[in-house]
């Protein structure tokens, strides 16, 4: 119990361990511990400073409702509730929680009634905050007050007159909350009065002896992709158990323009890593051909990945661990059991019931933006680190319908030249995420006086922090006129290009 912590405990949420990255990115240790954990658990493993209840799918007006150990409530550890979080608060001590009148789901202007509150020290008297709930709070416990009330005086924000009780019906652990980020700091400093000592060096030492009293004197293997998420995984295994890890980088024929040349020559060798390479790009359009439902193509190369890592194994012998680079993000989208499943990842939702590999997934309580300072944090070079996310299942998701050598270089020769683009124009850095897509829609066109009947190439750019919300990017006019005379004028078979401006939510950064 060396550094203080913040406990969040987990009611299901979507953005449940977005809390806990926002607490972590404040300076202050975080963990998202089980919704029903006790009070004395909390106590006797954590050197506690505060405890936040997450939002929830559910509803505490459901006879199963998900509850807490009630004497949280009454410990004198500061509490924050927020969204179901604040719901239940208000129903376990004693308030009445209804149905909203209509589900509220985006972004909302909110006025601060109480000037006095610690937790709105700072913020502007008008806010917009992100609403995502179905259920209102309609009549406050006892010796609670609002703080806050949205425009038709919906309750918004309460705390308790003695207690260091706060909820707030909003969610400031997203970015489209303006001033979240100061409610969340003002509840850690001025409420909770927790030390800022937490540093990302600290998880990797906390992971990498975890890691080692795993895995003992056993050996790992591990699916190295030269994205972000496995080579980060691949130095914090590596600086574990050292020489016990071998990296396999399967090209499975899906990566992007020259990339898997690019993998080796960036990773093999510089870092002591033992990396083998397998091309199975056949063997992975073979299992693809005809298949169009996105869900089972996600599976079929899920499964493709471990049967191969699982191959290479028997042949090296004497493997316990399959180590991969599972994201938060990744479980969250793909369902943990508490939540909705968004999209299968295929390294969760795909992976194969019967798997004669014990999985190793060091990162998998951390956002994107999270491992690429830890990357820095275990001496890898910033231009592997900035590299932008890139699916697992590679352009096969970028594919809407049959997947096909053909339709597989439509993408790849446009998406090369949109990343030339974007880099000649110095849209890299502020740019999150880019990329090409073939939605399956043939178009008319007009080449040289004469008919043409192509297919058309959407264009996908996202400006974002960790991925779990995003804006469509605004890029330059003269910019996308460049991209799209050239994709057309060099990628044989396209006839059109169109612009993808859906933000996340209400729309996914990837298609499928």
């Amino acid at each position: 119990m060396s550094d203080q912590t913040i406990v969040v405990l987990d009611f299901g949420g979507q953005y449940n361990h977005l809390i806990a990255r926002r607490i972590r990115e404040l300076g202050v240790r975080s963990v998202l511990l089980p919704h029903d954990t006790t009070l004395a658990k909390i106590r006797k493993e954590y050197d506690v400073a505060g405890i936040i209840l997450s939002g929830s799918y559910s509803s505490v007006r459901k006879p199963d409702f998900l509850s807490m150990d009630e004497k949280i409530l009454f410990s004198g550890i500061p509490v924050l509730g927020i969204c179901y979080g604040m719901q239940l608060i208000a129903k376990l001590m004693g308030g009445q929680v209804i149905p909203a009148a209509k589900s509220e789901y985006g972004k909302q202007s909110v006025s601060i009634k109480n000037s006095e509150s610690l937790l709105f020290r700072g913020v502007g008297q008008k806010t917009e905050v992100f609403m995502s709930h179905k259920d209102v709070v309609d009549a406050l416990p006892k010796d609670f007050v609002i703080d806050a009330s949205a425009s038709d005086s919906m309750v918004a924000a309460i705390e308790h007159v003695t207690l260091p009780i706060y909820g707030v019906q909003f969610h400031p652990e997203v970015t489209h909350t303006i001033e979240g980020m100061r409610m969340l700091d003002n509840f850690i400093s001025l409420v909770c009065r927790a030390s800022k000592t937490w540093k990302m060096d600290a998880f990797a030492e906390e992971k990498a002896n975890e890691i080692q009293n795993t895995v003992k004197d056993e050996k790992v293997l591990l699916g190295l992709s030269g994205g972000v998420d496995s080579a980060v995984t691949a130095m914090l295994v590596h600086k574990a158990i050292g020489s016990n890890l071998t990296c396999v980088f399967v090209d499975h024929g899906l990566l992007r323009k020259n990339e898997s040349d690019e993998v080796m020559h960036s990773l093999s060798g510089k870092f002591g890593l033992n990396i083998i390479r397998v091309d199975a790009s056949d063997r992975f359009l073979e299992k693809l051909h005809g298949v169009t439902d996105p869900e089972t193509k996600r599976k079929i190369i899920g499964n493709e990945f471990i049967k191969v890592f699982e191959e290479t194994a028997n042949k090296l012998g004497d493997l316990a661990f399959l180590a991969q680079g599972t994201l938060y993000t990744d479980k969250v989208e793909s369902g943990t059991g508490a939540s909705a499943t968004i999209k299968s990842h295929h390294n969760v939702g795909g992976l194969p019931d019967h798997m004669n590999l014990r999985l190793l997934e060091p990162l998998d309580t951390l956002f994107k933006d999270e491992v690429r300072k830890l990357g820095l944090t275990l001496g890898l070079p910033e231009s592997l680190v900035n590299r932008q996310p890139f699916p697992g299942p590679g352009l096969a998701i970028r594919i809407i319908g049959e997947i096909t050598k053909d339709r597989l270089n439509l993408v790849k020769e446009s998406d090369a030249i949109l990343r030339e683009e974007i880099f000649a124009n110095g849209l890299d850095k502020e740019t999150w995420q880019y990329f090409t897509l073939l939605p399956g829609v043939h178009t008319v066109g007009v080449m040289g006086d004469e008919r043409t009947y192509g297919e058309l190439i959407v264009i996908r750019a996202v400006s974002s922090v960790d991925g779990m919300t995003a804006d469509w990017a605004k890029l330059p006019y003269d910019v996308l006129d460049k991209i799209s005379i050239r994709i057309v004028n060099e990628v044989s078979g396209i006839t059109r290009v169109a612009y993808d401006i859906t933000s996340k939510p209400p729309g996914t950064i990837e298609w499928e």
